[in-house]
């Protein structure tokens, strides 16, 4: 395992006792419970927000993170709300292994990082995991939020057509379903009300 990756989000995990809110992030409850399907792939969990929400709602999920605390936590949580039964928990650093596939939904939301790393070629065999008439589901931060690190400022985050193209996906196997920014409400740490841009790239990859 790449020690750099782990060890950043260790020291950041181990900043407060929580980092994320338990909730799904929006774009996931909103498309994916317009999906049909079984099995799961949660790229970069965290500490579970979004696969608690997919295994409340019939899904069998494959969770995976680099961070032992933010998988600890995770299954803590999901135990808690009686769906550890419907989780797998895999710690993962994605630059060097993935679970095998196939999924019927492979989500990665929000999937940054400012550490040195080819996210293009993760998300490229997170995709060649999608089964037929599955779903890829890419959600990436717009622009920084205001309660940003300064360096997160200085970081271009690429448009959703950008990520579409560095893909390289088989125009012949995938459709379009939704490629494009989405504005939404959001609280900040300081509770500060705010818009927030989400870049959406949804993909099908077609039934063969």
């Amino acid at each position: 395992m790449d020690t750099d990756h782990h060890a950043h989000w260790e020291t950041r995990y181990a900043e407060k006792p929580r980092i994320w809110s338990g909730r799904p992030n929006t774009r996931l409850a909103e498309i994916a419970a317009e999906l049909t399907g079984t099995r799961a792939l949660d790229l970069g969990c965290g500490e579970g927000g979004d696969a608690m929400w997919l295994a409340e709602h019939g899904w069998q999920v494959v969770a995976v993170d680099v961070s032992t605390t933010a998988l600890a936590r995770a299954a803590e949580d999901a135990r808690a709300r009686g769906v550890l039964g419907h989780i797998d928990f895999q710690q993962h650093d994605l630059t060097q292994t993935l679970p095998e596939g196939p999924f019927d939904l492979v989500s990665a939301h929000f999937f940054h990082t400012m550490l040195e790393m080819d996210r293009l070629a993760i998300l490229r065999r997170a995709a060649a995991t999608v089964a037929p008439g599955g779903t890829l589901l890419i959600v990436d931060h717009g622009a920084a939020p205001p309660w940003a690190p300064e360096e997160v400022h200085h970081h271009e985050f690429p448009s959703a057509q950008e990520v579409l193209a560095g893909l390289t996906l088989d125009d012949a196997q995938w459709e379009t379903v939704r490629l494009g920014p989405a504005e939404r409400d959001a609280v900040g740490p300081d509770g500060q009300q705010v818009r927030l841009i989400d870049n959406v790239i949804q993909m099908r990859r077609i039934s063969s």
